[in-house]
């Protein structure tokens, strides 16, 4: 018995475990769990075809049918004695290396834990607070979610019926789990989007840099952008990112930089521990105006700068992972180029020094941006 999937690779590997299992005698059996509905390619269009667009979808969504939550059984039977059980691999011996500095406690417990505080402190303020970058009031669900330590079924009918009035914050966070349960969908009926664009006019037309020192830069948070470095120092630091700072790197790394998103998405589904195929592949094509979204690509060039100013304009979250800027005053944080040379070296943060430069001008790679994805 397994919880069913929903990328190309976790289903070859499915009928690769069922072709080995059916040799020895023994059968497999999918249930769902990966998501809150019962069956997530069944949710479909008047016209009986898969959706494509996240609204219709999340209408219909609301009423599509719910498992029941079950309680854990209070006994299991043993296990055959003669069964070799064997032990967890550590990560040396699979051959991977800890790239993450201070990833997330794991397991149920933490992941119950986590979802008992968020409902109990956070969700009903959920839909005011969720972007502000400094007061960090996601639920950081997603890693527990992703390795089936807690339940997307679970997690939305404690959502619903741990109030005993409906909140706007409760809403938006069932909103939430609609939107990966949507990422789900699209990639199962269109398992392409895997390796490439969901939308046709740009498959292979999109003229992308090849630049490995912007994308290193990128990577290592080193652009002199703050908000878009302190996003990828968070993920090289945690394994996670909020999600405004995810929206707003993605965007950097595909507009202002013109590099590929599907370097990008590699890049965090390394780094992840959330890292849900489908979500991030959706999350990437999104942002980078090559999926599902219908918005217009000027749409997803997000300035930085402005970003800083509306999701963190004390500086908490850049100051907390880029220490280098702590002590530049807060009228330049989201600029610190801009601060006059001497300010610079009162303060200790010397650009091109002790910070770097931008690597690029946004006005400009915003205009080379709309110029790009002309071809469409």
């Amino acid at each position: 018995h397994f919880t069913g999937d929903v990328s190309p690779f976790a289903r070859k590997r499915g009928e690769r475990t069922r072709t080995t299992l059916e040799r020895a005698g023994v059968e497999l059996l999918a249930h769902p769990g990966l998501n809150a509905v019962d069956e997530i390619g069944g949710v479909r269009t008047q016209a009986g075809k898969p959706y494509t667009v996240f609204t219709p979808f999340h209408r219909t969504w609301e009423h599509e049918p719910r498992r029941d939550v079950l309680d854990a059984p209070r006994a299991l039977p043993p296990l055959p004695s003669r069964l070799a059980k064997g032990r967890l691999p550590s990560l040396r011996t699979l051959g991977l290396e800890q790239e993450v500095e201070q990833p997330p406690r794991g397991g149920e417990q933490a992941g119950r834990e986590r979802l008992t505080r968020f409902l109990a402190e956070r969700v009903d303020a959920y839909d005011e607070g969720r972007d502000a970058l400094g007061r960090d009031a996601s639920s950081r669900l997603s890693p527990y979610l992703h390795f089936g330590c807690v339940s997307a079924r679970e997690v939305e009918q404690r959502t619903i019926g741990d109030s005993r009035s409906p909140s706007a914050g409760r809403d938006a966070f069932r909103r939430q789990l609609c939107w990966r349960d949507f990422h789900h969908h699209v990639l199962l009926h269109f398992p392409r989007n895997a390796h490439s664009e969901f939308q046709q006019r740009y498959r292979g037309k999109l003229a992308w840099s090849r630049s490995t020192r912007s994308f290193d830069a990128w990577r290592e948070g080193r652009t002199g952008f703050p908000l878009v470095d302190a996003g990828m120092r968070q993920l090289r630091r945690e394994g996670w990112m909020h999600n405004r700072a995810r929206l707003v790197v993605g965007s950097f790394l595909t507009k202002d930089l013109g590099i590929d998103w599907r370097r990008g998405e590699r890049h965090f589904m390394r780094l992840l521990v959330d890292g849900d195929e489908a979500n991030n592949n959706g999350n990437w094509q999104w942002i980078a105006s090559v999926g599902t979204d219908p918005q217009p690509v000027f749409r997803r060039i997000y300035n930085p700068a402005r970003q800083m100013q509306s999701y963190d304009p004390d500086g908490v979250y850049v100051r907390r992972y880029v220490p280098e800027l702590a002590g530049v005053p807060a009228e330049y944080l989201r600029e610190p180029s801009t601060m006059p040379g001497q300010l610079q070296r009162e303060v200790g943060c010397v650009i091109g020094e002790d910070y770097p430069e931008p690597i690029v001008d946004h006005a400009q790679a915003r205009r080379e941006a709309l110029e790009r994805y002309r071809v469409g």
